[in-house]
């Protein structure tokens, strides 16, 4: 029996030219922008176009592209050696696209569709699901594929976050840090409508809490707060950057909870902008975590939860 799984992500542009490209597919996602057609696609350029050069200086400053296209490749390579099964990444604003990856697995008799979204939204679960199964359905192979609705409490993902915790502490001492759990902010009206993300993100906290406990690494004190914040309306808080004013010690690391693999808003956005926030508030240490990525326990989350999929289909 032939088996393929597909690690399902938001993308990120592979170059400069792509950026255009990634900005007007996400703003144009009816989940991010919950507005009519043609609106939402007047909505999307506009945004795009003001956004754009900045939005390639970012890039350009992180080598012109995302880290999340390096990133995903060697959790792909590292997952493929532990199954019995061909494994692909599909992103969803960018190439390369899950028409084509479907395209390649067509003829396989299961498809097991993974997010790298532990915890379940309409903007980044939903969304990466529909858009698979409307291509599937294109192919008539929507009944082959299998998901799954999150994973944010697996103990091999919890301990994997613990893992990139304790590397960037390294030998010193806990009680001199504050640990911050940075997750991506969502507009509150999204959570308001009953979207299920900010309870499974405070789950994940509880139990990476609990496992860091259980190790005896005490920090000064935990927190969780969010980053991306955009536009007027209110995002649900706290806010990272209120968040960093508050803490009493002067030392922090940063782990960016919501994300499985780097990308821009971690590489980029956390190691650079909020670190100059740092600075201007005269922080002895910001250490930011590197996300799970090909981590061996993240890998071994993965298959348990791919080997989880092949006994209830």
């Amino acid at each position: 029996m032939k088996r393929s799984v597909i690690l399902l992500n938001m993308g990120g542009p592979n170059n400069l030219d792509e950026v255009k490209t990634f900005l007007t597919n996400m703003f144009n996602d009816k989940h991010i922008i919950p507005a009519p057609q043609p609106i939402r696609a007047m909505i999307a350029w506009f945004i795009t176009k003001t956004r754009l050069k900045e939005a390639q200086g970012n890039y350009a400053q992180l080598g012109g592209k995302s880290p999340i296209v390096a990133y995903t490749k060697k959790l792909v390579e590292a997952l493929e050696a532990k199954i019995d099964a061909k494994v692909d990444y599909s992103m969803r604003y960018n190439a390369p696209f899950s028409k084509d990856v479907l395209e390649g697995v067509k003829d396989y008799d299961e498809i097991y569709a993974i997010p790298m979204y532990p915890h379940n939204s309409s903007t980044t679960t939903l969304s990466s699901y529909e858009d698979l199964m409307h291509e599937a359905k294109k192919l008539g192979i929507e009944h082959k594929i299998k998901t799954i609705d999150n994973y944010y409490k697996d103990p091999a993902y919890i301990s994997s976050i613990v893992e990139r915790v304790k590397e960037t502490l390294g030998n010193e001492d806990p009680s001199d840090y504050e640990l911050v759990f940075s997750a991506h902010g969502l507009p509150q009206k999204i959570i308001d409508q009953g979207d299920q993300y900010q309870r499974q993100i405070r789950y994940t906290l509880f139990y990476a809490r609990k496992e860091l406990m259980l190790q005896k690494i005490n920090f000064h004190k935990t927190h969780l707060a969010y980053q991306s914040r955009l536009g007027p309306m209110e995002w649900i808080r706290p806010y990272l950057e209120d968040k960093l004013k508050a803490l009493t010690k002067k030392k922090v690391i940063i782990f960016p909870i919501a994300f499985t693999v780097d990308n821009s808003e971690t590489e980029f956005e956390l190691d650079i902008e909020y670190k100059e926030i740092a600075d201007e508030l005269n922080f002895e240490e910001y250490k930011v975590a590197k996300a799970p990525n090909d981590h061996p326990m993240f890998v071994d989350a993965l298959r348990g939860i791919y080997e989880d999929m092949k006994k209830s289909s």
